[in-house]
């Protein structure tokens, strides 16, 4: 059974930092690329970061974007979302997914497997 896990959540300051995990088991996605979203309340899911297979691709919703790096451990079958200077409009739900193949997407459509997801709030 193939399963993705998030963790890491919880609540962070604003300005501060929280580094959520997805951990894949099941089969190794070392050849899918990876990616992470985020649903607020209310609110539609959203892309907020994604990685090639390799590590050598990153994408990165431009809210994020030099706040947020996205990494992958292919030997431990783990992708990493480090959140930097966290803003009061980053709580959200974060999941975690893996895309059916190698190319990096921003949609939500191009990804077959999701985690539960990890709850990310934030104080000021």
């Amino acid at each position: 059974q193939v399963q993705l896990v998030e963790s890491g959540g919880g609540l962070g300051q604003a300005g501060g930092s929280l580094r959520l995990s997805c951990a894949a088991s099941g089969r190794t996605f070392s050849r899918n690329a990876m990616g992470w979203f985020r649903q607020a309340p209310g609110k539609e899911r959203e892309f907020v970061a994604a990685i090639s297979w390799s590590g050598g691709i990153t994408y990165y919703t431009n809210s994020v974007k030099g706040r947020f790096t996205v990494s992958r451990d292919n030997a431990k079958n783990t992708v990493l979302l480090q959140m930097n200077s966290l803003k009061p409009d980053d709580p959200a739900f974060y999941y975690c997914a893996a895309s059916m193949g190698i190319v990096v997407c921003r949609t939500t459509n191009e990804y077959a497997y999701w985690g539960q997801g990890t709850q990310v709030t934030v104080s000021s």
